[in-house]
């Protein structure tokens, strides 16, 4: 979703991606920063310096180098500016107090329409997320491991030219097995399971990944 000087791009969306709420919190931003222009005209404040003023306030989001590059998110946290990389913490962002009276004072959404969208937002991470790391077990425990398997039993007469096979493989249902106990241990409660799942969850996912590759 990147800047291209004057305009917003959405490249690679996917199938089950919707563009209309980045659109929707677009032109939130774009109400409240002319909302906050208009107030300092209201007040008396000349247009130049309500600009300037407002310039002022907002220049740490200004970067004018390449923001692909390592060097944009280091200067981001030098600046103070927050760096939401994972779902869980966006969407608590979004349901924070202060994005709900933004989206008060805008007419956009209530306080219960943000609490209703967060919600939806969660178990909709949570049921995906447990979908493929189901998918996951279920490939290792029905595809790799009898792959696995009749690998090993080509070198039953000659273990010694099996080389590192019978380590890497049991790695792999090691992983599996971690994979497995977490995802029984995940709690009940909504925003809790979130974390779970991206804190515990999901790193151990790669963690299997990364055996099998």
């Amino acid at each position: 979703f990147p800047f291209c000087g004057n305009r917003f791009e959405f490249r690679a969306v996917g199938s089950s991606q919707n563009c209309s709420m980045p659109i929707a919190m677009c032109n939130t931003i774009l109400a409240s920063g002319m909302a906050a222009v208009s107030s300092l005209i209201e007040g008396g404040t000349s247009h130049e310096e309500a600009v300037r003023t407002l310039f002022k306030d907002n220049r740490d989001v200004i970067f004018t180098g390449n923001c692909y590059s390592s060097e944009w998110p280091a200067e981001a946290e030098s600046r103070g500016l927050p760096n939401l990389k994972t779902t869980p913490l966006a969407v608590a962002e979004f349901n924070s107090v202060k994005a709900k009276q933004l989206f008060k004072d805008m007419s956009i959404f209530t306080e219960e329409e943000c609490d209703a969208r967060a919600e939806t937002m969660l178990e909709n991470y949570i049921t995906v997320l447990t979908i493929e790391a189901c998918t996951l077990i279920d490939m290792v425990d029905s595809g790799i491991a009898p792959a696995c398997m009749q690998d090993l039993s080509n070198y039953q007469f000659m273990p010694a030219l099996a080389g590192e096979r019978e380590e890497v493989y049991s790695a792999i249902f090691a992983e599996t097995d971690i994979l497995k106990e977490l995802l029984e241990r995940r709690p009940t409660d909504l925003r809790t399971q979130a974390s779970y799942l991206c804190d515990e969850v999901k790193p151990q996912m790669e963690a299997v990944r990364e055996q099998v590759d």
